[in-house]
């Protein structure tokens, strides 16, 4: 394989988790002025950096802003004491919140943020890896993430962390069926009798450049949704935290860097889970339904690549701003009502209706 490959390979590599990173920092900023807006209150507005009276103008209107506040709170995650309780088990104490993050920054590899047409009129993604079964490796590793909060759990030795441990593992069970079978019939229109049979995210975002899933599917886009805020733990179903009954659940006993990392972990599954919805639903980075990219006359070389990162990066903006209005909106439910919700609604739903869209697509293939 050419070493320039490589090389530029790693390098693609370094920015995606870079960028990833930090849309993590900056999501917990728009997470906390977000909540500020819908409370009728300010938000952070006072942290500066010492470069900001360089900037006589900007600077001010950027630290009222609160553009600062990701910074301080970085570091306080990191020099923080870092307290270990002496009665957990040490390892898988400090093994559970890498776990936690490991899977959100390995599925990036799969998930495409753009494409290039080349000048040859080749259209290229710009994914690290564009492997046929994109969707079903960011299936299997995205669900292992909930074994760090069962680590966490467990590895306290305490009785709060550990229901919340149990919560989360129930949670991914009665969700992640839901979520799979909604995804079903997106996968039989796209793999139609006579294409060439796809998982990859790339190809199901290209077979958008009419209309999108969301419009097509609109049963489906909802059931990934709400499935997606289960996956997530993001209210309303945060049962695996829990404060008002857990303290603060399987992180209960966590503190400085280490509770950091479950923390970034949150945002950066938010952050994966906006960028495969936007992808199977929302067109990828096809600007408005029945509109591409290329219709707007910038579609090739790296001006088009720019704008179709750009059109992405968008919706996967508006994504996040969607998780967080929801959280500050909606009150959390009971456990019994979200058990209740993912199986007894959410499974048969998705069942009905990749039922209905099997005769749908079975009547549209015979009938053309």
């Amino acid at each position: 394989m050419d070493i320039n490959f490589i090389f530029l390979k790693f390098v693609y590599a370094a920015i995606v988790v870079s960028v990833i990173m930090g849309l993590c920092s900056y999501a917990v900023l728009a997470e906390r002025k977000i909540s500020s807006w819908i409370q009728g209150r300010v938000g952070p507005n006072r942290t500066s950096l010492p470069l900001v009276g360089l900037i006589p103008v900007l600077g001010p209107f950027l630290t009222r802003l609160g553009v600062f506040q990701p910074v301080p709170d970085g570091l306080k995650f990191l020099f923080k004491e870092d307290v270990v309780p002496g009665h957990v088990n040490k390892f898988y104490f400090i093994m559970a919140p890498v776990i936690s993050l490991v899977p959100a920054l390995t599925t990036v590899v799969v998930v495409p943020f753009g494409r290039i047409v080349t000048e040859a009129g080749e259209v290229v993604p710009l994914v690290l890896a564009n492997v046929n079964v994109g969707l079903l490796f960011l299936f299997a590793i995205s669900s292992l993430s909930v074994y760090g909060i069962v680590l966490a759990g467990w590895s306290s030795n305490s009785k709060y962390p550990f229901l919340g441990g149990i919560r989360a593992s129930a949670q991914m069970i009665s969700y992640e069926l839901a979520m799979g079978v909604s995804v079903l019939p997106i996968l039989m229109w796209v793999n139609h009798p006579g294409s060439k049979g796809t998982l990859n995210l790339f190809d199901i975002a290209q077979a958008q450049n009419g209309f999108w899933f969301a419009m097509w599917m609109p049963l489906s886009a909802i059931i990934f949704l709400i499935c997606l805020f289960a996956e997530t733990n993001r209210l309303p179903f945060d049962m695996a935290e829990s404060e008002t009954e857990l303290v603060s659940g399987f992180h209960t006993e966590y503190s400085s860097f280490k509770f950091g990392l479950f923390f970034v972990g949150e945002y950066a599954h938010m952050v994966i889970g906006s960028c495969v919805f936007t992808l199977l639903f929302l067109g990828g980075w096809n600007p408005l339904p029945f509109v591409t990219i290329d219709m707007l006359g910038w579609g090739a070389g790296y001006i088009g690549a720019a704008l179709s990162v750009a059109i992405f990066l968008g919706k996967m903006c508006g994504m996040m701003f969607f998780f967080m209005w929801i959280r500050w909106t909606l009150p959390r439910f009971r456990y019994d009502q979200v058990m209740k919700l993912g199986w007894k609604v959410l499974l048969p739903l998705s069942i009905a209706n990749l039922i209905a869209y099997v005769f749908i697509i079975y009547y549209l293939e015979t009938s053309l």
